[in-house]
């Protein structure tokens, strides 16, 4: 169970060691300018596979839980399958359902683990293989793997390596059912942080925090909502930053206060943030310096 391309090599990892026998993903949706229906890339995979996939709507209509108990599944494998399974697909298979989570829990459970951890400033995430249960991500856990989040990553380089250490993860879990060797740890709920659903109003830009905290906001709100402010009254996206060393006048957040080829540097709550790349309402991607020679920008001016 899995719509998005995070989950695909876990699928595809699944399907070389076991009889993959059905794939749940979610219905095809509008896409694109041109609004044309688009299978999830979930799908996608199963059909290049021929492994047969199934798109209820919500997987606990009844119909839905019918047809997956008709599968008499052994085991159900859930990635990034954006639902909340209740008891009665629970308690379908043999073996039980099994969650890959990108986090390392009970950190960071919830919908958008790898954008919060990135944007929080973690220097370290991981795979949770776990066993679910009708909490949001709160069942024991089955087998862990870990990874640093680098100084340049992003939330976009975070999915692609998470994806293949989750598919690795899986793997190896997998072997150990077999062996019988797979033990269980129950979660520390005391130690749980929480990885809301992702708005757009997540990116908003408050000049008034320290640069740094505003930069690891860019890295994780990246490739979506974005960290945005108002520039001139229009939406600009920020792709990309750096701290920067420009002393800063007090009282001054989000004031232009200097613009150079290496960037736009905006004086933040405790120190100086230069944007390298941007996106202006309306318009494509663009180096910083770029966007401020076409629109004339100066130091003086506010980001809001």
């Amino acid at each position: 169970m899995g719509t998005p391309w995070f989950a695909v090599s876990s699928l595809a990892a699944l399907a070389e060691v076991v009889d993959v026998t059905l794939v749940l993903c979610n219905p095809d949706r509008p896409a694109g300018r041109g609004r044309s229906m688009a299978s999830p890339p979930v799908k996608e995979e199963a059909v290049r596979r021929g492994i047969p996939v199934f798109q209820p709507e919500k997987a606990r209509h009844p119909d839905a839980v019918a047809r997956i108990a008709a599968e008499a599944p052994d085991l159900i494998v859930v990635v990034a399958y954006g639902h909340i399974l209740p008891k009665s697909i629970l308690d379908i298979p043999r073996l039980g359902c099994v969650n890959v989570h990108a986090s390392l829990l009970p950190k960071y459970r919830g919908a958008a683990p790898i954008n919060w951890a990135v944007a929080r400033g973690e220097t370290g995430t991981g795979i949770t293989i776990m066993r679910m249960d009708e909490g949001m991500d709160t069942g024991p856990m089955l087998h862990v793997r870990e990874m640093p989040i680098r100084e340049e990553d992003t939330a976009e380089t975070m999915f692609a390596k998470l994806s293949l250490l989750g598919a690795e993860a899986l793997r190896e879990a997998l072997r150990r059912l077999r062996e019988g060797t797979l033990g269980e740890t129950p979660q520390d709920a005391a130690l749980a942080t929480y990885a809301p659903l992702l708005t757009k109003e997540h990116g908003r830009i408050d000049w008034s925090r320290p640069a740094g905290e505003i930069r690891n906001l860019v890295r994780g709100m990246t490739p979506w909502p974005s960290a945005f402010a108002l520039h001139a009254g229009k939406t600009l996206k920020v792709l990309s930053s750096a701290i920067a060393a420009e002393s800063v006048p007090a009282g001054k957040s989000g004031e232009i206060v200097a613009v150079g080829r290496d960037g736009v540097s905006i004086a933040c709550g405790e120190g100086v943030l230069r944007l390298q790349s941007v996106q202006p309402e309306g318009g494509k991607a663009m180096d910083a310096w770029a966007y401020a020679q076409g629109r004339r920008v100066a130091a003086g001016e506010r980001l809001s």
